[in-house]
């Protein structure tokens, strides 16, 4: 009888908003089943939440008007924006609210969405920028500054997620540890505020927006543009993985590469990863289906059952047609005196479009196979430094392999906080040094809870063990939890809640705050 008065309840909101929103934005608003099913799922096919309708936008006015909207009526309503729904948690959807399908302004504006500039400073110095719509994807703003020789500097392991998106979050990979994350190369922000207002900000004005946004987890607006830092853009890589059985000499080995990382530096490497090989399957996987050379899988299997892991670091020099006849003695330069097994060195050349859409190619292998569209029960964390050590021993080397679940990649790689800008939302460690540990689990729709039993397991170590983790992609389920979670920033991330989102409209999804009636 609960649930009936639940649903008749839920068709009611429904049929309120849109018989109001209609008017203000017209029929761009659905509420079909289609519509509602897609908008109610997301990548990690764990989490499920039933808009009351789903906002279609020809321009950013339609969300302006539909975030007015919500302020105004008598009883707000959640609003969420929906780039490719790649969330593992539900984070971008609204409850009995409204979705707000970002690829329909793409499919509006096409390439246009996307404008490369270049323009000289005051001190005349040449200064590239790009300013990209918030529904761009990544892999499409890679092809357009190509075409200008140009391209960002630091990026996304995936390139098939919105900037709007990965800055929202932060957007990391292995560049960070160099140039930083994605949210510390953004000049300037068109931004609709949680009130519908259409704001410009920058360092220099509405500051307060700008750093918010960056990283708030889409507490504070949506984007609408984004002025993206271009550099000249290199050609080729040269690609190398070394495979390590000590973790203190694999971790060592990339702290001392991680330490060369001035941003115009040119005898430093341009991405520094790392990852683990376990016994629950080949040494390639979806990120890396080709890599490894068939001849040599026997032997890096024989080492990972002998060893229960292999550590995996993987390092690339970007070069182009100047310093093709310099790079293999750069590199060699940069590796010499690290402690990889001897034999496991492996090397590749590619391009560097090749390089950067390395997942891609394996997304369409497991579409083909039906196993991308499955339960992704991800773990995402930041760990110091001074704590990884003993993460590995009690994480990698008791609950992982005691468990004996895991299958899908592992990632493990530092970067510097110097390269982020605590005045952003988003929240890191407080040492100088820290791992970003990535569980990128995929499992069958009857087995992830196994695996979330685990990750349960795993923040539960860390807790008892006093390490001073910080999830990325954070998803807590109280607010106690997101108050330790943003730690000394919390006054302030409420603080600007209140400035720019008084009602708590936006991103109900994250569970942060309450709408405010």
């Amino acid at each position: 009888m609960a649930e009936n008065s639940s649903l008749f309840l839920t068709y009611l909101i429904a049929l309120f908003i849109m018989s109001r929103l209609i008017s203000t934005v017209g029929y761009r608003l659905r509420d079909d089943h289609e519509a509602i099913r897609l908008a109610s799922t997301d990548y990690g096919h764990i989490h499920s939440e039933n808009p009351a309708a789903v906002l279609y936008p020809s321009s950013i006015h339609d969300i302006s008007s539909l975030i007015k909207f919500a302020n105004n009526v008598s009883v707000p309503f959640g609003v969420a924006a929906k780039g490719q729904g790649h969330s593992t948690r539900g984070q971008a959807m609204a409850r009995n609210g409204v979705v707000v399908e970002m690829s329909s302004l793409r499919n509006q504006h096409g390439s246009s969405g996307i404008e490369v500039v270049s323009t000289t400073s005051k001190d005349d110095v040449t200064v590239y920028y790009a300013d990209v719509g918030g529904e761009q994807l990544w892999v499409d703003v890679l092809h357009a500054t190509l075409e200008h020789g140009l391209s960002p500097v630091t990026w996304t392991d995936y390139l098939y997620l919105t900037v709007g998106g990965t800055l929202s979050n932060a957007g990391i990979s292995g560049q960070t540890f160099r140039f930083g994350p994605q949210i510390s190369n953004v000049y300037e922000m068109d931004v609709v505020t949680g009130e519908g207002d259409f704001v410009t900000c920058s360092p220099n004005n509405n500051a307060e927006l700008f750093y918010g946004v960056l990283g708030g987890l889409g507490q504070f607006g949506v984007i609408s543009r984004a002025r993206i830092a271009l550099e000249p853009a290199p050609t080729r890589v040269k690609w190398v993985r070394m495979l390590y059985s000590d973790f203190s000499a694999f971790s060592r080995d990339q702290e001392r590469l991680i330490s060369i990382n001035g941003r115009q530096q040119s005898n430093a490497l341009d991405y520094i990863e790392g990852s683990l090989l376990i016994n629950q399957g080949p040494p390639n996987n979806w990120r890396a289906s080709s890599f490894f050379p068939q001849s040599s899988h026997k032997k890096i299997i024989s080492r990972v059952n002998k060893h229960g892991i292999i550590y995996c670091l993987e390092v690339v020099k970007y070069y182009d047609h100047q310093t093709e006849s310099t790079v293999d003695k750069e590199v060699q330069n940069l590796l010499n005196g690290l402690n990889y097994l001897p034999g496991f060195k492996f090397e590749n050349d590619a391009s560097y479009v090749e390089f950067l859409n390395r997942v891609r190619s394996g997304e369409l292998k497991l579409q083909s196979e039906g196993q991308w569209d499955v339960p992704h029960p991800w773990l995402n964390l930041f760990i110091p430094k001074s704590r990884i050590a003993d993460f590995d021993q009690g994480v990698f080397r008791d609950i992982v392999l005691k468990r004996n679940i895991t299958t899908g990649p592992v990632l493990v790689y530092p970067m510097n906080r110097s390269k982020w800008n605590e005045k952003m939302s988003a929240v890191v460690p407080e040492e100088d040094v820290f791992y970003t540990i990535g569980f990128l689990h995929a499992t069958g729709f009857d087995e992830w809870k196994a695996f979330d039993e685990q990750n349960k397991e795993i923040l539960e170590f860390c807790v008892k063990a006093g390490i001073d983790v910080k999830q990325y992609l954070p998803d807590h389920k109280t607010q106690q939890g997101w108050m330790k979670h943003f730690g000394s920033k919390w006054k302030t991330f409420e603080k600007r809640k209140a400035l720019f989102d008084p009602k708590r409209i936006l991103s109900p999804g994250q569970r942060i705050f309450q709408i405010q009636a």
